[in-house]
């Protein structure tokens, strides 16, 4: 009894930090509105991360094999285009930035990405977060973020979002200047976001689709062990 009463205190104890994280953010999370089951969002922001996120963050524990696969891309077609980094199409999704150097640019060293999703309050958090830079003069790179005050990431999607002011009641303003729209750029944070949620769980999809079948399973088990009871017990009563 002992020991699991301190096996209970100890799990408590250890989901705190996490409860701490989902609750310390205090702002206003849009609604990301992912869809898993969307190859063509998933491939998109698969792109979208190789192309702009991938030169600092890695998705040390994704690999490419796994995610062409899953996201239906070819292995001809995986390597020509999606195949920036690493040898072989079973490596994992990694980049070659020197950690000492990279923590001196940006201040701390650039996070892998492959779990983000479950480790922040989900996908919304950072669909916000690509939405939310704005200009500030007296930050390194000269943007804040709403999200994440004082993030030490520069705005890397400013050419295609645009820029963004805050005014004196912290409101932010539209943006501009960019190669997008307002809305597609909203889609392009959204398919980003829709991939890093996959990062985080690809087997997520399988899995629930395996839970109804337990679930109904357990349901069918329910009824014939109800009937074996009233069977086992009908002449008892």
């Amino acid at each position: 009894m002992n020991k699991f009463i301190r096996a209970f205190t100890f799990g408590i104890f250890a989901l705190v930090p996490m409860l701490t994280l989902a609750a310390s953010s205090g702002v206003h999370l849009d609604k990301a509105g992912n869809d898993l089951s969307d190859k063509e969002s998933l491939k998109r922001g698969f792109e979208s991360y190789i192309n702009y996120c991938l030169g600092c963050h890695q998705l040390q524990y994704q690999r490419y094999n796994r995610t062409f696969e899953d996201l239906g891309i070819s292995e001809a077609d995986g390597i020509a285009n999606y195949m920036y980094t690493g040898d072989k199409v079973g490596d994992h999704i990694t980049n070659t930035m020197p950690a000492k150097d990279a923590a001196k640019w940006f201040g701390n060293t650039p996070p892998d990405l492959t779990l983000m999703a479950r480790l922040k309050p989900g996908p919304d958090y950072i669909y916000t977060y690509l939405r939310s830079f704005y200009v500030d003069p007296e930050r390194p790179f000269g943007v804040n973020n709403t999200v994440l005050k004082n993030a030490g990431m520069p705005h890397v999607l400013q050419g295609l979002q645009g820029v963004r002011t805050m005014d004196e009641n912290g409101k932010l303003s539209e943006a501009t200047g960019g190669s997008m729209t307002v809305e597609e750029y909203d889609a392009f944070a959204r398919d980003l976001a829709n991939f890093l949620e996959y990062t985080g769980e690809p087997s997520k999809l399988k899995r629930e689709a395996m839970g109804y079948w337990v679930i109904g399973f357990l349901f069918i088990f329910l009824i014939f062990a109800y009937l074996l009871k009233v069977e086992y017990w009908k002449d008892v009563h």
